[in-house]
């Protein structure tokens, strides 16, 4: 029998749930081009669903439900709040560019990235390894058919098949390794879990193995190196629509699953999941930042850059306990919400513009696309200017205190190996401040290109520029004024682990 309480903690999923099957219904009845009805209902779901994710946070009640499998927390709530927003924003960027390429004869682009999002809501608050894997899951086969969605496209379809691939073999290891520490610790539940590791009633030989493989299949849903081999090609080859529905909001939900697994459910196993994800964030701000100088795709520059920004998460992550005291996780765990969550809203600004500056035709992603941009959209060039200052973590952006926030708490650790490390990223900042101003001086001191699509104008409707001229300003503004979201941020840390 399920409580009331159940029913409290799963009430959006189960919005959410009704919506998207009823979108994928009425979508038979519309008729329009572009999906108008079927864009709208979307939308308002979305926001509906993210405006009672914040009502939710603000509580600041922790609930659990449907026999302790899931959990609503403030931390959870805001991350599916954003997670909400943010495909919101995405499909108000990308509807007209999905137009243009025939993505829209039906309504799968909209019912497939809400059953995503849903699948992102039950990854972050899941309370149970098997809940967990079913977002999981969820999340990565809309994801593989929203790339495959441009049908008569070969890199698309090749993306699809590439991302299918290694995407399965990722939710194998961690299946495995799920399943290892089921078998060590006897419960699914997370919570047990965290009481059976904290004793010393288990072989650490069987914990650690699982913990091997459980890391190894985070990093791949996060996207840092080695496990990146899937995000340079599947940023490049699929619809740029698609590439922001998976490089955007599924970002939060594998910092998320991050968080129940490592923080909630195996935090008594620091010593050994830190140490890999010291080794995978020094790895992956050496591959992002050098590998990103040498592109000239604009999409696959982002790729890279994405492995070097997940690589500064990672950063936060592992600076939490210290020589076993956990006085600093409350610090170093908010400063990676606050790091993804400013890392998310620029890449929906940086890629806005790529979208709004393609054409039927014509797909504008290379850096040489954006050549003279300045003369032709003043607005367009200092939104993509502000994003990639914030990318570089120049102040005063959003991404200089999510820079600082991480190094700050790696500091404060006080240990002299991430005092190093601490060193090592402020170097590879530097290093990659090259690519992202690169494209700067392009868009502002190159000569326009003389005749092609690249030198038309630029046209897009009021909302979506209005939309994106919002995100450009919250970057900028955010960077000025950083100490809301971060008290959000602290809050919602310091609640989830105290529950």
């Amino acid at each position: 029998m399920i409580d009331a309480f159940s029913w409290i903690a799963v009430f959006p999923e189960l919005v959410l749930l009704v919506m998207a099957c009823a979108i994928t219904l009425l979508d038979l009845l519309v008729k329009s081009r572009l999906r108008t009805g079927s864009f709208a209902l979307t939308l308002i779901t979305l926001g509906a669903v993210a405006i009672l994710q914040a009502f939710y946070a603000n509580t600041g009640a922790t609930v659990y439900g449907l026999s302790n499998t899931v959990v609503s927390d403030p931390m959870g709530n805001w991350l599916k709040c954003f997670s909400a927003f943010a495909v919101m924003i995405t499909l108000i960027y990308g509807r007209a560019y999905a137009g243009d390429r025939d993505m829209l004869r039906g309504g799968e682009l909209f019912s497939l990235s809400l059953f995503a999002l849903l699948g992102m809501f039950i990854m972050i608050g899941g309370n149970n390894f098997l809940m967990i894997y079913l977002g999981l899951e969820l999340l990565t086969l809309s994801s593989y058919a929203l790339v495959a969605l441009r049908r008569d496209h070969g890199q698309s379809t090749e993306a699809a098949m590439k991302y299918f691939v290694l995407g399965s073999l990722a939710s194998g290891l961690l299946l495995y390794g799920l399943s290892m520490m089921y078998g060590a610790t006897g419960t699914l539940n997370i919570n047990e879990v965290f009481r059976v590791t904290n004793s010393d009633l288990v072989n650490p030989q069987v914990l650690t193995f699982g913990v091997v493989f459980v890391v190894a299949g985070l990093a791949f849903k996060l996207g840092v190196a080695p496990f990146h081999m899937w995000i340079p090609d599947v940023y490049q080859g699929a619809p740029t629509a698609v590439t922001l529905m998976i490089g955007g909001a599924p970002k939060l939900a594998a910092f998320a699953i991050v968080i129940r697994l490592l923080v909630e459910g195996m935090l008594p196993l620091w010593f050994d999941w830190q140490q890999m994800l010291m080794i995978l964030a020094v790895a992956s701000l050496l591959v992002g930042n050098f590998a990103a100088i040498a592109q000239t795709n604009l999409k696959r520059m982002l790729a890279f850059s994405t492995i070097a920004q997940m690589g500064f998460v990672l950063l936060g992550l592992m600076s939490g306990v210290v020589n076993g005291h956990a006085g600093f996780a409350a610090n170093a765990y908010s400063s990676a919400m606050f790091y993804i969550l400013s890392y998310v809203l620029t890449t929906l600004a940086a890629f806005g513009i790529i979208l709004l500056l393609a054409r039927e035709g014509f797909e504008s992603e290379e850096i040489a696309d954006l050549s003279g941009l300045n003369q032709r959209s003043p607005l367009y060039a200092a939104v993509m200017a502000i994003c990639l200052f914030s990318l570089a973590g120049i102040p005063p952006m959003v991404g200089f205190y999510a820079k600082l926030s991480v190094l700050q708490a790696l500091i404060a650790s006080g240990s002299l190996v991430n005092l190093g490390i601490a060193i090592f990223a402020v170097i590879m900042s530097l290093i990659g401040a090259f690519y992202y101003l690169r494209v700067v001086k392009v868009m502002y001191f190159d000569a326009p290109v003389a005749q092609g699509p690249a030198s038309e104008g630029v046209r897009a409707p009021f909302g979506t520029r209005a939309v994106l001229t919002v995100n450009g300003l919250l970057v900028l503004v955010l960077g000025i004024l950083p100490g809301g979201l971060m008290i959000l941020c602290a809050r919602a840390v310091v609640q989830m682990l105290s529950a």
